[in-house]
């Protein structure tokens, strides 16, 4: 059973919002880079929508036929002018096949990481490379993984269970408590979470759980470089915020790469 392919694709609106800056960070790029778009990992259309109401013409892949069931509830409930700049495909990065190219190709909100081998990862990368257009974009960003924070877990068993959001059950308006787990493997660099979700009702009693695994890898900041190069891309920029600010230790990476062909380190506009 695939991730996000659980009864937390109908709570991913609700606990999972985003990263601060990264709907407009995005829409900017869609808005320069022009008709169509290919977002990867598309989920529930929380950066697929803003994008086509831009005005750019999207389509939306996701391998999760269950995230991809909400995002079609509220597709139907935008406008038609905005619907008809959406396509919404089931797929999976490593192997999919479209009969087009794409001036750019983002994978929002640490998308990338459910690879959870280097071998994935080139395969993704590849399969994406051919998706490009001459000068072509590709945009993602992941967490940059903090030593002080991996090695402090390594070896125990795990964090323990604190509670990490709540919000309102959109179809019985119960409170829902999200509970989280983790714990790192070094080795493998793999971040294992555990999500429980608890809701109670109006006088606090338990009347569901359900609990939900995720396990993402993590990379290292030239580890990510240096893959991007082997499959063939260019590294134009890597930011460490979408505010396009530099990258700085122990915050995101922010990757803008071209699939040009040619290996070649960041550039001027990478902003070292």
């Amino acid at each position: 059973m695939e991730e996000y392919d659980r009864i937390d694709a109908e709570f991913y609106d609700y606990y999972s919002t985003g990263m601060p800056g990264d709907v407009p960070f995005y829409v900017e790029e869609a808005i320069k880079a022009g008709s169509p778009v290919l977002e990867i990992g598309c989920g529930t259309g929380r950066i697929t929508f803003p994008i086509a109401q831009a005005g750019v013409s999207i389509i939306g892949l996701d391998r999760s036929p269950s995230m991809l069931a909400v995002a079609r509830r509220k597709l139907v409930k935008l406008d038609t002018e905005t619907q008809a700049r959406i396509e919404l495909n089931w797929g999976d990065m490593r192997d999919f096949s479209l009969d087009q190219r794409f001036n750019l190709i983002m994978i929002p909100f640490r998308a990338f990481m459910h690879l959870l081998t280097v071998e994935d990862q080139r395969q993704a990368l590849t399969c994406i490379h051919t998706h490009l257009a001459e000068g072509g974009k590709l945009i993602f960003n992941i967490f940059d993984p903090r030593l002080d924070i991996i090695v402090g877990h390594f070896g125990s068993h795990g964090t323990a269970l604190k509670m990490d959001d709540e919000f309102i059950h959109p179809i019985t308006k119960h409170r829902v408590i999200v509970w989280d787990t983790r714990q790192y493997d070094q080795e493998k660099q793999i971040l294992a979470q555990y999500f429980i979700f608890e809701e109670l009702d109006e006088d606090g009693k338990l009347v569901g759980k359900h609990y939900v695994p995720l396990n993402l890898r993590y990379s290292y900041r030239f580890e990510m470089q240096h893959l991007l190069e082997l499959c063939g891309y260019r590294v134009e920029a890597l930011y460490g915020n979408f505010d396009r600010s530099p990258f700085r230790y122990g915050g995101e990476q922010i990757w803008v790469a071209s699939g040009t062909g040619s290996a070649g380190g960041i550039g001027s506009t990478g902003k070292q």
